[in-house]
């Protein structure tokens, strides 16, 4: 409905009162944030080697981890979004369950899988390869918390846009193949930009099963959540740094924010 068919003074007005609570909930401790950033060291503080190393390594295994979610997501969103409803409705809940379940408890998880004593653990052992406490952990750990990102809003921008075209192009003799390449992922492309960006956000912002299944090694497993979590128990970076690196995320996430909104600017109608 556009905003001159909208019908105003429907909602009760003292509404407003906790309403305005809310959103100064979520304001104030950014803002918060923003204040104690020492702006005369705000430079030297994110240009540390411990900084930038943290920083280096959030980034690349952030973008690493989204590549392995966007080779899985793809495919797994595609099968959803294709499924009769019953198969659909059990593969979306499997999907979620990373979103509700602690950060914690998937570590803890992945320590299971990918132990020295774990399934995939000993085969791996066997071959020379430990994952645990290393890289590939981190690495592993971002993508399994941020594939429900990527796979749902890709799954919905592929339900919305049915499958009509596809069947359109099927009739004039184009490959499946064919189909998915020049008319289903054209037509889903907002939803996979907008799942691809929040996927990378999420993994660079990822703390809790990195520290249980990567460890916090400086310059092997410390990711910018990680230094700044050190940086305010007394070690590894200055908490000046520490402010900076957690200004840096909230940067990233606005911007996030700003990017998914272009790509979809129904939001804002």
């Amino acid at each position: 409905m556009s905003a001159a068919g909208r019908v105003p003074g429907l909602m009760p007005r003292s509404l407003a009162v906790p309403a305005v609570i809310a959103v100064a909930f979520l304001v104030l401790p950014l803002v918060a944030l923003v204040t104690r950033v020492r702006w005369s060291t705000f430079w030297a503080d994110i240009t540390s080697p411990t900084a930038l190393s943290a920083l280096g390594l959030s980034l690349g295994t952030g973008f690493t981890a989204t590549v392995l979610c966007l080779l899985a997501g793809v495919p797994l969103a595609l099968t959803i979004a294709r499924a009769p409803a019953r198969p659909a409705a059990f593969l979306r809940a499997l999907v979620t369950i990373p979103l509700v379940l602690p950060p914690m408890v998937g570590g803890v998880a992945l320590l299971f899988l990918f132990g020295r004593n774990g399934w995939l653990g000993e085969a791996l052992a066997a071959w020379g390869l430990r994952v645990p406490f290393s890289t590939s952990a981190v690495v592993l750990a971002q993508a399994f918390v941020a594939l429900p990102f990527l796979v749902l809003a890709l799954e919905g921008s592929l339900r919305a846009t049915g499958t009509g075209y596809e069947q359109a192009a099927a009739t004039l003799g184009a490959g499946r193949w064919t189909i998915l390449r020049r008319v289903t992922i054209p037509l889903a492309a907002p939803g996979l930009v907008a799942g691809t960006v929040l996927c990378f956000a999420r993994a660079i912002g990822e703390f809790g099963a990195t520290a249980l299944f990567a460890g916090n090694a400086p310059g092997t497993t410390q990711t910018m959540p990680l230094a700044i979590y050190t940086a305010f128990n007394g070690a590894g970076v200055s908490q000046s740094s520490a402010v900076a690196l957690a200004l840096l995320l909230l940067v990233t996430a606005v911007l996030v924010l700003f990017l998914v909104r272009a790509w979809r600017p129904e939001a804002v109608r």
